[in-house]
């Protein structure tokens, strides 16, 4: 197929399903260019080590199932290290799925706050019945776990009154979602040591999703962008105020940290 026809073929398409064109306008190399000329940050954010962060990194991931849509354990396990280094950390989280990013936080913080799109909503949406009711399927019961079910996009989170010490942004990963529930988090911060946490802000560590890294800057109030960091090993970026070695590197530079990881399979929990 020549390119004229690939293109009749395409506006064809984008006629008949307008919202095609965002795949497009937010293709990874289209946002690439767009924060490479507005941020002149082509290689994505300045990474901070892993254990730079926390030197002693040693956590116990549970739950953890491994399917679709799971975080990493690593990534779960910076959270966790993240709620401990509060005294009685508030977590506030930004998309609940299974709700095992927030199960496991839970039984190190003292009170969490989970907010996804109402199921009904989800339901209209056309999506299954059956993904519908996975949500909230480690979480649904922890007694200090504050589920809410609003579209994040509409939601006040000043009717929470609440600010937080560890936030975490996982909902929709498209730049528009991005760019709303960082502008939103930013005013919920309890103090100069409070934490932002974005997941999926990489594919894999080190490979940048430069649609997700566009919504956190153009999100993120100016001043703030110099305190935006990506996470060795993770799929992770933060936003901290605290002052830590940090460089744009090399995702095939040779490994300078392994993991010990004991995998224990329970079928009653």
């Amino acid at each position: 197929m020549n390119k004229v026809n690939k293109l009749v073929k395409a506006l064809g398409l984008i006629i008949k399903q307008p919202s095609l064109l965002n795949h497009v306008i937010n293709a990874d190399d289209v946002m690439k260019a767009e924060v490479t000329k507005k941020y002149n940050l082509p290689k994505g954010l300045k990474t901070i080590d892993l254990l730079d962060l926390f030197p002693n990194f040693h956590e116990t991931v549970f739950p953890f199932s491994g399917l679709e849509g799971s975080s990493t354990p690593i990534d779960i396990a910076l959270l966790r290290s993240f709620a401990k280094s509060f005294t009685h950390c508030d977590f506030l989280e930004i998309g609940t799925w299974r709700g095992e990013s927030v199960a496991n936080v839970a039984f190190v913080a003292h009170e969490c706050v989970t907010v996804n799109m109402p199921d009904e909503e989800m339901l209209q949406m056309g999506l299954p019945e059956k993904y519908v009711g996975l949500h909230r399927f480690f979480s649904n019961k922890l007694k200090n776990v504050l589920h809410i079910q609003k579209n994040s996009t509409t939601f006040d989170f000043k009717t929470l009154n609440k600010k937080f010490d560890l936030i975490f942004v996982d909902g929709d990963h498209h730049y528009e979602q991005v760019k709303n529930d960082t502008a939103k988090v930013f005013e919920l911060l309890r103090d100069e040591n409070s934490v932002i946490v974005w997941h999926d802000y990489a594919r894999s560590p080190g490979e940048v999703r430069f649609e997700v890294l566009a919504g956190i800057l153009d999100g993120c109030p100016p001043p703030f962008r110099n305190n935006l960091y990506a996470v060795s090993n993770t799929l992770c970026a933060i936003f901290t105020r605290n002052s830590y070695p940090a460089a744009f590197v090399d995702q095939h530079n040779n490994p300078n940290k392994v993991f010990t990881i004991e995998i224990k399979a329970l079928s009653d929990f």
